[in-house]
């Protein structure tokens, strides 16, 4: 019985110190970001990987190191980031749910990070910039293909499972609320992946190949309004009217940071001395200091870009399948921390001796302590995708332009600019500009 006091706090220590990761080696990268320091926040990302990046977060390690890695220019290195990391996503979702088995016991921490469906489909719109810039219009169009079959597969992916998983809480309890319209996904078509395409096969002179992907990207805006809830681009109508011998400019920007997840906490009692703690992941999204675009161009004119996509909308959307798995699955884990407090509980009731009734009730409170602290959502996301991404294009007689790229603050401030110096627009040519500001 003496042993029994000092045992559950040391429990406990050993339980906090394995399950809470740090996130103070993000404060220096996310500084470096925001400043449009990527080759800096590169390095640091590089330098953290053994400290801060366990075995079980190798696909957000490869997610951070893919997207930043894209900023900083190195497309080579993105490409071979975010490779890893789709390629570790798809081995996550085969793997046996035996292997979660720790999940179940503690909490999902505990198991390797799987990726959200949201960075699983923008991965590949990053890795299709990448094999554009490296030269390969193929290799880009086969990363758009992929975005379109990942969104296919989305509304399919999670229902044998949220459908087990929401039976076996119903055999225990009738008690839980559980609302199924907030586990329905409504995101089948990304606007953004559509652009993507129609540039693409425009550069290859498939015309026809990009009408569809320019109808898609209208149907996208049209069948989706809650998540296109700003005006079609009016850019888009002259994207396949290019007079003859003319050249277009295109210019396509990612801003701000996209979201985060923070815990929700739900307290459920099951009886006078007993309760349930849910801990639940949910999505956040952070502020972004830019209002709009601008692209001014010497001697030129000067176009406004507008939204084509909330990708920090399409995240929240696109979590809601997984975010009912994880409260089911959440569910069933509390409810058998719990009932093993209330069993101790009766057993301490029943005891024949005081010694027996004092061990039996020292351990429910231990377990009782043990679910409250045990019970942490998994707030673990890659923090590096942005939140919105804007277009805009102009044309122009073919030749060599300058141009700055200026983001506006909400007091109509410039927060940050690009330059663009001697560039060559040429007709019959996908000319692509990408820009960056990520606060």
């Amino acid at each position: 019985m003496n042993g029994t006091y000092p045992l559950i706090p040391a429990v406990l220590c050993a339980f906090l110190m394995v399950s809470c990761a740090s996130m103070s080696h993000y404060e220096g990268i996310d500084r470096a970001v925001s400043a449009g320091a990527y080759e800096e926040a590169l390095a640091s990302i590089k330098a953290s990987k053994e400290n801060a990046y366990p075995p079980k977060d190798k696909i957000l390690y490869y997610l951070d190191e893919g997207m930043i890695a894209h900023y900083a220019g190195d497309h080579d290195g993105s490409s071979k980031a975010l490779g890893e990391a789709e390629r570790a996503i798809e081995l996550a979702v085969t793997k046996s749910v035996s292997l979660e088995a720790s999940t179940y016991l503690v909490n999902d921490t505990m198991q390797e990070y799987p990726g959200e469906d949201y960075e699983d489909i923008y991965l590949n719109v990053f890795n299709a910039l990448n094999y554009w810039k490296k030269g390969s219009t193929e290799g880009a169009l086969v990363e758009v293909r992929r975005i379109d079959n990942k969104i296919k597969f989305l509304s399919t992916r999670y229902g044998t499972a949220i459908t087990n998983s929401q039976k076996s809480v119903m055999e225990k309890s009738s008690e839980i609320p559980y609302d199924p319209e907030a586990a329905t996904v409504k995101f089948s078509n990304s606007a953004l992946g559509q652009y993507l395409g129609m540039l693409f096969y425009r550069s290859e002179d498939k015309l026809d190949d990009a009408r569809i992907n320019r109808d898609q990207v209208k149907l996208a805006f049209a069948n989706q309004p809650h998540m296109y809830s700003f005006p079609l681009p009016s850019s888009l109508q002259d994207e396949l009217n290019i007079p003859a011998g003319k050249a277009r400019l295109n210019v396509l920007c990612f801003t701000g940071p996209g979201p985060v997840k923070v815990q929700e906490t739900i307290r459920l009692r099951v009886t006078n001395s007993n309760w349930m703690k849910i801990a639940l992941p949910v999505f956040q999204t952070r502020p972004s200091l830019v209002d709009h675009v601008e692209v001014a161009i010497d001697g030129g004119p000067s176009i406004r870009l507008e939204v084509l996509e909330d990708m920090s909308a399409v995240a929240a959307e696109t979590f809601k399948q997984r975010a009912a798995l994880i409260y089911f699955k959440t569910v069933m884990r509390s409810l058998a921390k719990t009932t093993s407090s209330i069993a101790l509980d009766k057993a301490s009731e029943e005891a024949e001796s005081s010694d027996a009734a004092l061990m039996m009730s020292v351990l429910s409170i231990g377990t009782q302590i043990y679910a409250e602290a045990s019970e942490q959502a998994d707030l673990r996301m890659s923090r590096y995708f942005p939140a919105k991404a804007l277009v805009g294009g102009v044309t122009l007689d073919p030749g060599i332009y300058s141009y700055t790229i200026m983001y506006y603050g909400a007091s109509g401030s410039v927060i940050h600019q690009e330059r663009f110096e001697n560039v060559s627009i040429r007709a019959g040519a996908l000319n692509l500009s990408e820009g960056l500001c990520i606060r």
